[in-house]
């Protein structure tokens, strides 16, 4: 097995079901369940207070005045409907401060509790109805596995090409990098990648690529195996942190194999004799602005001379891919550009 392969991948197991976390600005549970809780206790200091306020207008079952721990032990049975009765308003005054005040406490802290256990009881059946929701519109989507640095990247470059973040999936066993994607506004999805139970609650039959983003390359390359078998006619995108994986990556059934360490090793030599190109590099890289290169598939209208195809797409082809052959600029059978050939030119986009 190729050097940077620590661990076989027979050994590698699913270790996590997957958990769909959908786009929310909403707070947690355990959040909300605080808040709440906060209120009630709010609300029997509330009306402690009232009662310690006008404690001589109470008196207890044995004829007492009431202290400060006799109010409170009031406000707890009087708020909770308890009402044992042993402490209770003798005066006129503390018994419209009952009625007046702590009988609307009494019913905003039922409707208080009664709304959190609604809520916790109908989460489930909310969650699962927003899951068949999604399940029904998802379709011809992209797949990412792996939300580090790299997924993140893919994310934003996807987003400034035009694809629409509720058309992106995002697949990562760690809960705070999936709970990031989703506050980014892309559904996330708790698991591991590995698993066939995880890729198909995000629904890769039905996607139309696979980006393959995970940290490990024995990991990428179960992941691509997957994907593959899953989907057959998806797009599989793969990175590798070593360049002698590469051929394992495509074995695997991935289209393209993009080595990161070798990548950023071209640029950072490129930028101590030719800074200015790896600042194009970069450009070419930021996705939605400054200069993009693009694929386009030339319609019966628009083939022709290569250079009225440039001024229709609106820069320079750079390379073209016609029946399965990669035409390169300067080739002479690129000089003449036919219907259905897919070119490869730059656009360039406005400045704001």
């Amino acid at each position: 097995m190729p050097a940077g392969f620590p661990v076989s991948l027979a050994a590698m197991e699913d270790t996590s079901a997957a958990r769909i976390h959908f786009p929310s600005h909403a707070l947690s549970p355990a959040r909300s369940l605080g808040v709440r809780l906060l209120l009630a206790l709010l609300l029997i200091g509330l009306v402690t207070a009232i009662a310690y306020a006008d404690r001589h207008g109470y008196r207890d079952a044995d004829g007492s005045g009431v202290s400060l721990l006799d109010c409170l032990y009031y406000s707890t049975v009087s708020i909770t409907t308890t009402g044992y009765g042993d402490i209770t308003p003798v005066t006129d005054t503390a018994r419209v401060l009952t009625t007046v005040l702590v009988t609307p406490l009494r019913v905003l802290f039922l409707i208080l509790l009664v709304g959190t256990t609604l809520e916790f009881l109908a989460s489930a059946t909310r969650a699962n109805v927003r899951r068949r929701f999604w399940r029904k519109k998802l379709d011809r989507h992209i797949v990412i596995c792996g939300y580090g640095t790299k997924g993140q990247s893919a994310v934003r470059s996807l987003v400034g090409t035009g694809t629409s973040l509720d058309q992106i999936v995002v697949i990562d066993d760690r809960s705070e990098a999936v709970e990031a994607a989703a506050r980014e506004g892309v559904t996330g999805i708790h698991g591991s990648a590995t698993s066939r139970e995880t890729l198909m609650e995000a629904r890769t039959p039905d996607a139309s690529a696979v980006i393959v983003a995970t940290n490990r390359d024995d990991t990428s390359v179960l992941v691509t195996l997957t994907a593959r078998e899953l989907a057959p006619h998806a797009t599989i995108t793969a990175a590798a942190r070593e360049e002698e994986n590469v051929p394992l990556l495509r074995h695997s059934g991935a289209n393209t194999v993009v080595t990161s360490a070798s990548a950023a090793g071209r640029l950072l030599g490129l930028g101590t004799g030719s800074p200015e190109v790896v600042e194009v590099l970069e450009d070419l890289l930021s996705s939605g602005s400054g200069v993009d290169l693009v694929t386009e598939e030339i319609s019966a209208g628009d083939a022709g001379p290569i250079e009225d195809v440039e001024r229709h797409c609106g820069g320079p082809v750079l390379m073209a891919y016609r029946g399965g052959k990669r035409l390169r600029r300067g080739d002479p059978e690129l000089e003449m550009v036919q219907p259905g050939d897919r070119v490869v030119h730059v656009k360039c986009h406005e400045a704001t």
